[in-house]
């Protein structure tokens, strides 16, 4: 089998080496993103897998039908960059990839100790050789209320790494897990949005979940309620969310995801000029952290993600179900 490999980032290197002369497979490697220009190098292969800046379009779809391609593959969890109704049409046949849950459980629970103990304006300070502690008093985790929206595999790891800090948790998901009922209590969106000090978000972008935090569900929130989103950046509603910040209804928010971060999360942009004036003004506040989309990146995360993205195409030319098929 013949794949051609788009978006190759140095950090996948040894992990695709290592699998061209383990696996029967012949892997053609491509620095540059896979769109409308760059198509045409998918020439001669049987699929193509690629990361999450490149755009499947329709029209790109339909020049790699043209050329007999079959089965697509994303090295990435999410697929929003897939035109998946089109794929459908054309019998193009995608699947995506996975990675450990504790990569984005741990950073989650960083995020949630960060915010609490105000490390960011704490590193501001220490920068300037200002130690003073005025301001920077802390609350600790135990003590708060989480609420756990989401609890496929990275909520339920989520959940689990909080149960050792004490704190009560409560969990909000479509149907309840029983392997996690010793350590919380399953409940309603609206008791998660009413009764929770931190509200963190595991759960995938789709038309239901679309800026679930909005002004009036953020109308609902206690007063000084921390947010973290380490999932996806269109459940939040920016606009709801910078005026929560500027009327201190939010006491801290904590995003590894941005809406409309394309192009600007996992690129060098310091001598740039940034086109997202939303995440410009919120990164100022000091009860802000915003991290840039790397919650997944661990060494771990990465050889699962190249595994999983080559095997999936394997799996699916040669007629075995896989569970990454989308």
């Amino acid at each position: 089998m013949i794949i051609t490999v788009f978006e190759v980032s140095g950090d996948e290197r040894e992990e695709l080496d290592r699998l061209s002369r383990e696996v029967p497979v012949t892997l053609r490697l491509q620095n540059c993103n896979l769109n409308e220009e760059t198509v045409d190098l998918a020439e001669g292969s049987d699929a193509v897998s690629t990361l999450g800046r490149s755009t499947l379009s329709r029209a790109v779809l339909l020049k790699l039908h043209a050329m007999g391609i079959g089965y697509v593959s994303t090295r990435t969890i999410g697929f929003d960059h897939i035109d998946l109704e089109a794929a459908r049409e054309l019998g193009i046949r995608v699947c995506h990839a996975s990675y450990p849950a504790e990569a984005v459980a741990d950073f989650t629970v960083m995020l949630m100790l960060m915010v609490l103990r105000h490390y960011k304006p704490a590193m501001w300070r220490q920068n300037v050789n200002d130690f003073s502690l005025n301001g920077l008093m802390g609350s600790s985790l135990k003590s708060q209320t989480v609420g756990v929206v989401g609890t496929g595999n990275i909520g339920a790891a989520v959940i689990r790494s909080l149960s050792g800090f004490g704190c009560r948790i409560l969990a909000y998901n479509l149907f309840e897990v029983e392997s996690l009922k010793p350590y919380t209590e399953f409940v309603k969106l609206e008791d998660i949005f009413r009764e929770c000090d931190i509200i963190t978000f595991h759960v995938p972008s789709t038309l239901e979940t679309y800026h679930i935090v909005n002004r009036r569900s953020l109308g609902t929130m206690k007063d000084g309620v921390i947010l973290i989103n380490t999932a996806r950046g269109d459940l939040m509603d920016i606009d709801a969310i910078t005026e929560g910040i500027e009327t201190r209804k939010i006491g801290a928010l904590a995003m590894d995801v941005f809406e409309n971060e394309q192009g600007i999360y996992h690129a060098d942009r310091k001598n740039d000029i940034l086109k997202n004036k939303d995440m410009v003004y919120l990164r100022q506040f000091p009860n802000v952290v915003l991290t840039q989309h790397m919650a997944f990146y661990t060494r771990q995360s990465i050889i699962s993600m190249v595994d999983t993205g080559i095997q999936g195409l394997l799996d699916m030319s040669s007629g075995v179900a896989t569970k990454l098929e989308l």
